[in-house]
């Protein structure tokens, strides 16, 4: 029953950080490693990944007709948007793509207590001095039609380090 309470909390955590600008999987191996379930590492790591899925699929569900291009309620003009969309999408995945290749040796060296703190507060001080820095400037885009291609391969740039438990997708983007 003890392990129940432990996979509830990791769950709060995971509902809690997945919606802010930080690492949720780098807080679910913090809180994992004190709480130690006595769960399989291999259970553990499953977990991590179908907990997530939950916020994905509410993000699917709350944004399903703006996503979707072949949405009958959208006009011509709207669904070419969306296509553009997603095209941009898949550019910017192509970096993050070539990061998978390295996961085996990330898992191996990142996901563990120690870089995953240090990671979480070198992003910490990241955002800090990038909100400050940039609090008076305005965003040069705005729109998703008015990202290049270079911007694109930047976003996917900073995706890959994203990979690396402790730091935030969101926040890297």
């Amino acid at each position: 029953m003890l392990d129940a309470l432990k996979v509830i909390i990791l769950g709060i955590v995971e509902g809690i950080t997945e919606w802010l600008p930080v690492s949720s999987t780098g807080h679910l191996i913090l809180v994992g490693d004190v709480l130690s379930p006595n769960l399989s590492h291999d259970f553990m790591e499953m977990f991590n990944v179908v907990i997530q899925l939950g916020a994905i699929m509410a993000v699917v569900v709350l944004y399903f007709h703006k996503l979707n291009p072949f949405s009958p309620k959208k006009t011509h003009k709207q669904k070419l948007l969306t296509w553009q969309m997603w095209i941009k999408v898949a550019i910017a995945c192509v970096p993050a793509a070539v990061g998978i290749l390295l996961n085996d040796w990330l898992d191996s060296v990142f996901y563990k207590p120690l870089p995953v703190s240090i990671m979480l507060i070198v992003y910490g001080i990241l955002f800090i001095v990038v909100e400050n820095r940039n609090k008076n400037r305005k965003p040069e885009v705005t729109k998703i039609s008015e990202l290049d291609i270079r911007m694109l391969l930047w976003i996917g740039a900073f995706q890959m380090l994203a990979l690396i438990p402790g730091t935030s997708r969101s926040g890297a983007t």
